[in-house]
Order: C-alpha cells, then sequence, then structure tokens
C-alpha cells in the first residue's frame, strides 16, 4: 500500500476524467456533407478553387481543403475525412456562425490564412496529430461581421482564437503555454467518461458542470497540512508514553554505543543495552547525467509549489504506477518509461490488465527503455526537460516534459550508520539479515520494516513487526510476522488487491499441475448505470488441490479493492480453503460477493466474461 496515494480521495487518486486519445491517420476532419464526388484531379481542383471561396482548413496527418458553395461547405482534394461536424455559413448571422462553429468542433480555430501566428498553431495542432477544423476569417465575404461577432463571445480581437470542447482557451501565446505546461492534449481529449465512479453523477441524474477543474496548490497545501498534523500527533504520541524523541543523525561507535549529531553539529552518546533499527528507505535515482539534478521523486512530487505539466514517470513500480495514475486523471499529459516488466513480483497477469486499462485511459507507456540523461532546456514554473533514453533495440529516443519522476525503487538508509563496523551481517542489496525473530547477527540489536533483507516494504507490514517484537522482548509474547499471508493494494486508477501468493510464484512452488486457479471477469453494480466496461473487472483465487483447494492467493481488481482484500485476507491467514469461500454467503449488491460464486477454472478454458444478477 502506498502512502503516496492513499493519501488522496478517490476522486484524485483515481482520476477526474478519462483521456479518450484520437490521433489521425489516413482520415482527416470532415468539413461538410458531400453535394458531389470527391474532386481528387488536378484540375478539377483549379476549377473548384477557382470558383468559390476558401473557408476551412482542416488540417491533420493528411490536410483537407474545404470550398463554400450556394449549397454549403464541401471537401474537395483529399482522399479520406472523418466525422467532425460542418461548417456552413448559409443563412446564417455571424453570431450564429460562430457559435455553431464552437458548438460542433471539438478543436475550432478561428484564423486568417496570412496570419503567421495561425499557421504555428496549426502547425503545432499538426505535430500533435491533432484534429481540428479552421474558418478562414479572411477568405469569406462576410469574415469581418464574423470576427466581430466572435470579439464580442470571446473578449479577443485578434487571431488565431482556439476554442476546445466548446471552451475558450485563447490566442497563440495562450495555447502554445497551454501546450508547454502538458495541459494541450489532456484539455482536447476531455471526455464524459470518468476513471471514478464518483463523477459519474450526471448518469444518476445529478446536473454538474461540463468541464470539471483542479487546483493544484489547494491539493498540496491540504496534503501538506495532513502531513504536517501526523507528524505532531506522533511527536505528541511519543510525549505522553514518555519517549525520548532525537532529531539526529546517528553512528555506532561500538556494539552498545551511539554518537548523535543534530542539525545544529551538537553531538550526544547513547548506551543501551538493546538496539532496534528501523531506518526505513529512500527514493533511488537512476545512475545518469542530470538525475539528482532535474528529477524529483514520490517524496517530493506533493511538494511541488506548481502543476507538474506534461510528466514523465521512470519505473514500473506501484509508486510509478499510481502517481501516473492520479495524474493522468487530474488532465496531465502523463508517461509511463518501462525497462521490463509492470509491477514486478505481484501477478503479472493482474499487472498486464492494470497496464491495459491504463494505457485505454490516456496513460502512454514507453516499454523497454531506460533513460539516460536528462537535461534542462528551459527554465520556468513548470520548466522544460529534455530526457534521451536508450531502447533494448539500441534505439535513441527523446523528448521533452515538464517533470520527471523516478520511482525505481527505494534504498535502505543504512550506509552511514557503521553497521559493518560492529559486524552487523548486511546483504548485497544493503538491507539488513535478519532471522525470522527480526534478531541481526549482533544479538542485542533487532531490526524491522524496509531495512530487511527478504521483508515486504510496506508501512503495516513495519508497525506489526515492531509491535510483536516489542511484546516478545517485554512481554510474553511469542507470535512471528508473517511475511506470507500479508494483504495490500495498488492504488492505481482500477485498485488491485491481493494476499498470498502470486499465480507465477504458486505454480513454481506447488507445480503446475497442483494448482487449481479460480477465476471471473465482474461488473460492479454502480458501472451499469454508468455504462462502464463490462469486463475491465476481475477476480481470481489459487488454489492447491492436494490440500483441500487450500486458497493460497487471492487477487481482485477493482472499485475499493483495498476493502475487499481487508476482509479475505483473514481468510487465507486461517488456511481457508474454496469450500469456504464457496459456503460464504454473499452480500448482494457487492462486489466482494463475486469470490463467493467463483465456479470457472482457467484450466477448463471458458469464457470469464461478467454475468448479470
Amino acid at each position: 500500500m502506498s502512502g503516496v496515494a492513499a493519501l488522496l480521495p478517490r476522486a484524485l487518486r483515481y482520476s477526474l476524467l478519462i483521456r479518450s486519445y484520437r490521433t489521425c491517420t489516413t482520415n482527416t476532419t470532415r468539413l461538410a456533407p458531400f453535394t458531389s464526388p470527391l474532386l481528387a484531379v488536378e484540375s478539377s481542383w483549379s476549377r473548384e478553387l477557382s470558383r468559390r471561396k476558401l473557408i476551412v482548413r482542416g488540417e491533420g496527418r493528411k490536410g483537407t481543403v474545404g470550398v463554400c458553395s450556394s449549397a454549403g461547405l464541401r471537401v474537395v482534394g483529399s482522399e479520406s475525412y472523418s466525422t467532425m461536424a460542418p461548417i456552413t455559413t448559409q443563412g446564417l448571422t455571424p453570431l450564429q456562425v460562430v457559435e455553431n462553429s464552437i458548438k460542433e468542433n471539438k478543436v475550432m480555430v478561428f484564423s486568417k490564412s496570412y496570419c503567421p501566428f495561425c499557421h504555428k498553431v496549426k502547425d503545432l495542432l499538426n505535430q500533435l496529430n491533432v484534429e481540428y477544423t479552421t474558418l478562414e476569417l479572411d477568405q469569406i465575404e462576410n469574415g469581418s461581421e464574423v470576427q466581430h461577432a466572435l470579439t464580442e463571445i470571446s473578449g479577443q480581437r485578434t487571431v488565431p482564437n482556439v476554442y476546445i470542447n466548446g471552451e475558450h482557451l485563447g490566442g497563440a501565446d495562450k495555447t502554445f503555454d497551454t501546450h508547454a505546461k502538458g495541459e494541450l492534449l489532456p484539455l482536447i481529449n476531455k471526455s464524459d467518461h470518468t476513471y471514478d465512479y464518483d463523477l459519474d453523477s450526471r448518469e444518476y441524474g445529478w446536473v454538474t458542470p461540463e468541464t470539471v477543474t483542479h487546483d493544484w496548490n489547494k491539493m498540496v497545501e491540504g496534503i501538506q497540512s495532513h502531513i504536517g498534523s501526523l507528524n505532531w500527533g506522533y511527536r505528541v504520541a511519543l510525549r505522553d508514553k514518555k519517549v525520548t524523541y532525537l532529531n539526529a543523525y546517528a553512528t555506532f561507535t561500538d556494539e552498545h554505543t551511539l554518537k548523535t549529531v543534530d542539525r545544529r553539529g551538537k553531538e550526544k552518546v547513547i548506551t543501551s543495552d538493546k538496539f532496534l533499527l528501523a531506518m526505513g528507505g529512500r527514493p533511488r535515482y537512476p545512475d545518469i547525467p542530470g538525475a539528482k539534478e532535474h528529477c524529483i521523486t514520490s517524496d517530493d512530487i506533493f511538494s511541488l509549489p506548481h502543476p507538474p505539466g506534461k510528466t514523465l514517470l521512470v519505473g514500473a513500480s506501484y509508486i510509478a504506477l499510481e502517481c501516473a495514475g492520479f495524474l493522468a486523471g487530474l488532465g496531465y499529459d502523463t508517461t509511463v518509461m518501462v525497462r521490463s516488466i509492470l509491477l514486478r513480483g505481484f501477478d503479472q497477469q493482474i499487472a498486464e490488465n492494470i497496464g491495459a486499462f491504463m494505457e485505454k485511459n490516456g496513460v502512454k507507456f514507453i516499454r523497454g527503455a531506460v533513460p539516460t540523461s536528462v537535461e534542462e532546456v528551459e527554465e520556468g514554473t513548470p520548466g522544460k526537460l529534455k530526457v534521451t533514453a536508450k531502447t533494448t533495440d539500441g534505439e535513441e529516443i527523446t523528448d521533452e516534459y515538464n517533470t520527471v519522476v523516478v520511482a525505481i525503487g527505494r534504498d535502505p538508509c543504512t550506509a552511514d550508520i557503521s553497521l559493518h563496523d560492529i559486524n552487523v551481517e548486511m546483504a548485497k542489496s544493503g538491507k539488513v539479515v535478519v532471522n525470522k525473530e527480526e534478531q541481526t547477527s549482533v544479538p542485542h540489536i533487532y531490526a524491522v520494516g524496509d531495512i530487511i533483507e527478504g521483508g515486504l516494504e510496506l508501512t503495516p507490514v513495519a508497525i506489526q513487526a515492531g509491535r510483536l517484537l516489542a511484546k516478545r522482548l517485554y512481554g510474553n509474547g511469542k507470535l512471528l510476522t508473517d511475511y506470507v499471508n500479508v494483504p495490500t493494494t495498488v492504488f492505481t486508477p482500477l485498485e488491485y488487491g491481493c494476499c498470498g501468493l502470486s499465480e507465477e510464484t504458486a505454480i513454481e512452488k506447488y507445480g503446475e499441475d497442483d494448482i487449481e486457479v479460480y477465476h471471473s471477469n465482474y461488473q460492479p453494480l454502480e458501472y451499469t448505470i454508468a455504462h462502464r466496461p463490462e469486463n475491465d473487472c476481475y477476480a481470481k483465487l489459487i488454489c492447491v488441490k492436494s490440500e483441500n483447494e487450500r486458497v493460497v492467493g487471492f487477487h481482485v481488481l477493482g472499485p475499493n479493492a483495498g476493502e475487499i482484500t481487508q476482509g479475505f485476507g483473514l481468510g487465507l491467514k486461517l488456511k481457508a480453503t474454496k469450500a469456504d469461500f464457496d459456503n460464504l454467503i454473499g452480500i448482494h449488491p457487492t462486489t466482494a460477493e463475486i469470490f463467493t460464486t467463483l465456479n470457472i477454472t482457467k484450466r477448463s478454458g471458458k469464457a470469464v466474461d461478467a454475468q448479470g444478477c
């Protein structure tokens, strides 16, 4: 479970708006219904253009030219077109021309054919493969009247004048500034669909604004306030328990002595009969030029004093995917650079499902690549960073981003406290080697949390290990920490909860013939009225056949997966079997009840599409 993602309420943690990125391939904007066959012959082009006024140039990867006749506007000189609404001036007032153009076109550019700034905006949209429509005001008879009406509506006298999804963006400067912040494509690709079902309220009858905006600084202020209150609460709790708190760096001078140095340089020597090491870890930076100078980590993202803009996440850990999910949901152009596989150590079928869902909903992935350098090319808030990367095929790729977040793992904070000098055994990873009682090679020194070799980097695990250790040392406790059946959740846009073994690990441990996997897609009730996909959510139980189908792996992909997994995790600790799940009466209508009705095995090869009640 990531504290980064869990800090956010669901509507922010997952997403505000699904992105539906459309690229221009062979199709281009349809500017008007055809009134005659396409004029593809050059001589026909010339005759047609000589008789009519040029009104629209719809440009994408393949351009089109529109001409106006008594029948309205139609396309000439293009081999293909798509389905953007037509523009016609026949029988319309200048105000109606403007209003219709804005209403019926996703991206509308009011332009003049000779204007260099207009050409720059259109060139940018072409580079982004964005479908758009332009109205060339200098090429229509009542162009000045149309421009006057446009000024009245927008308050902007000049061209280009850009509208996106019916909302006024501005001119060239505003368009390029929005793109520099990584906000242009998310703005263009807004959809009425949502990642988070809390925002499906329109389908349930609520009247909400068409455009949902987000205040980054307000969110950061709230999160920092919450973190501050947590820290203060811990300080108060320590004081109430008469625990002395020292905010200082420490190093061992011998097996029973520590020297501490605070930020003022004041030294203090502490001796103790026993020590508990629980320093945790810190995000790792890649060893490449510019990484530490220009990149940030998940520890920093909620301290940014400005929106992140176009963002690259480096890594495929749960932290990388969680951050990518909520940034895309907040409307930022988001890309994840993945060296090999997603969510190493987790069930790979689920991991790929998560990646496919995120990609379908606007998060871009660069697979099989690692960054080789990060260079600042423009200062600002945010600035602009040039990232160079190399693929597994040896190809060099570059792109520019406003923010680069590295999430390639965490290193234990064990390097500078002289553990080697007192003969504490260390792994190559820098983590501390402990036995099943969290005891190091020095009998009176113990370790818990992220710094122990073979442990789980999860806050609740460290808390549990610390509690049980304290009871064993100073009470009558005998319980040891169970590092196997630990329920956890990855807070990606579609939550993933799991407990026990992945399918790969179960097969490796018990053999494929002794494993039975029960699984099914399912559709939460709240998805139905909101018209969400039926088969995005997935449930899986992994059972050992020779042990009366004992459940050794629990996996669920869907909303509230963490809440579901927390309860079922107890069943795995108590060695529940598939029959126990079958005999459990489900609560209807909940998503968790899918685990009481699983009856299709992977071995059978039967379809697992979601079924109704």
